[in-house]
């Protein structure tokens, strides 16, 4: 199919789609990671955003039910140089392109990713409009304009669960899903888009894992951990502004001053922030790779971590918090652990889904603090 970009810049381009056609709006946003597209593509943080993947070659490794972090595709589509129509890995039971037809998302090829790459780090951001229907460059652009922007969209109520569900998967090892051990402690996962892995992890640290929508009261909760029927709350990640989430920031609040033990990751970590009245601002162009540096300032260890963020949390929360990881391609904080609360923090992803392994240590910590 042929298929026509528009952006917010008034640059107008044409390409090749694959996958479902159509008219797809969003922002454009560039990763870095070198494999994994799967797990990119279905992570639901992506919600509104067209992915622009800097690796030159994706489709070659197909995909399977395996590799999820949702059940549905939020991202409005994928640009990439090269799509591999054809797929060889013995995990794989169907194409790219099958794949982002069932899930009705468009795919966009035979376009200079590296342009579009220097574009976004250099003007940020973008808003644009794909379509295989619309030709005319006045049309698109009319089109985009009078859409909403991203910042304006509250995305987590559609990615969120529609009702409390119990997770008793752990960690895929190559063959099988490992068995839960007998859990100790329970713990409430707030779900703001939360990824698979995510999940899996938290089994995997020994913890008994129920997943509530984004809207759960704070008192309920505050009330089954006063029972005992839970130890802590897990915020998790999830797409879109941070500081538009009025209710879901004024409901975290509340389970701070109860003194409810909490983990944050992504959004989950900016919602904290914004929640203790220290406000996240938008990055030029987000962070959004598996080949991020970190520094763990507790121990002085050095962790390439996974990203997928535009938003950050401000420095002057260090008031209120002890900063414990930078990252080291911007400097910015990357972890906390607040002083008079039993709450810790991070950016990244140490679920590693896709990316490197060596952040999973959170999730015990987390466990610890429980």
């Amino acid at each position: 199919m042929k298929a026509y970009i528009y952006l917010e810049n008034d640059v107008f381009l044409s390409a090749r789609a694959f996958g479902y056609g159509g008219t797809f709006l969003g922002e454009l946003v560039f990763n870095t990671s070198m494999s994994g597209y799967q797990e990119i593509i279905s992570d639901p943080s992506y919600a509104g955003q067209f992915i622009v993947f800097s690796m030159p070659e994706i489709g070659i490794v197909g995909t399977n039910e395996d590799d999820n972090e949702s059940k549905e595709v939020f991202a409005s589509g994928i640009f990439v140089r090269e799509f591999s129509p054809t797929f060889s890995n013995y995990r794989a039971k169907e194409s790219l392109e099958t794949y982002l037809k069932k899930h009705q998302k468009i795919g966009i090829y035979d376009i200079d990713t590296r342009f579009l790459v220097k574009l976004i780090r250099d003007s940020g951001n973008l808003r644009a409009i794909v379509s295989t229907e619309i030709a005319s460059k006045e049309e698109l652009k009319e089109r985009l304009l009078a859409s909403k922007k991203i910042d304006e969209i509250n995305f987590v109520k559609e990615v969120s669960t529609k009702k409390p569900y119990k997770h008793e998967q752990g960690v895929w090892n190559g063959k099988t899903y490992d068995k839960p051990k007998k859990s100790q402690k329970k713990v409430a996962v707030i779900d703001y888009g939360v990824k698979k892995n995510i999940l899996n992890e938290l089994v995997d640290a020994n913890l008994a894992v129920e997943v509530f929508p984004y809207d759960v009261k704070a008192q309920d909760l505050i009330t089954l951990f006063k029972k005992g029927e839970i130890h802590g709350v897990f915020l998790s990640n999830g797409p879109g502004e941070p500081k538009i989430l009025k209710d879901e920031i004024a409901e975290i609040k509340k389970l701070a001053e109860a003194k409810v033990p909490m983990l944050g990751i992504c959004l989950g970590h900016q919602l904290l922030s914004n929640a203790f009245g220290y406000e996240t601002y938008k990055m030029k162009f987000g962070q959004h790779g598996a080949n991020h540096p970190v520094i763990n300032l507790e121990n002085k260890k050095v962790e390439i971590t996974a990203q997928n963020h535009n938003y950050n949390v401000p420095e002057e929360l260090c008031k209120i918090a002890f900063i414990t990881h930078r990252n080291l391609f911007g400097d910015n904080v990357e972890g906390v652990r607040y002083k008079d609360y039993p709450i810790i923090s991070v950016q990244h992803h140490p679920e590693s889904s896709s990316g490197p392994h060596e952040s999973k240590y959170i999730f015990k910590e987390f466990a610890n603090l429980l």
